[in-house]
């Protein structure tokens, strides 16, 4: 599942705000607002907001000894 940080870091890269997100996400923005400062979400939760991450265009990375990230899709 993703992290609070590549959360963060995939709607800093894709120009999203919590609201954003949650739309695409079919969440409520408090959820993903709670979520991002340290509250927990339900997996399925977690689900939606990658899949809406990356029919966005992001691409999440596994840890490679430096901890996950993210990055935009090649086009």
């Amino acid at each position: 599942m993703i992290t609070r940080a590549q959360l963060k870091m995939a709607r800093a890269a894709l120009g999203w705000g919590v609201r954003d997100l949650a739309k695409k996400a079919g969440v409520a923005a408090t959820t993903v607002s709670r979520y991002e400062n340290g509250a927990d979400a339900y997996g399925d939760t977690l689900a939606k907001l990658q899949r809406a991450l990356e029919a966005g265009g992001i691409v999440f990375l596994n840890e490679n000894g430096d901890g996950p990230g993210v990055r935009l899709k090649k086009r």
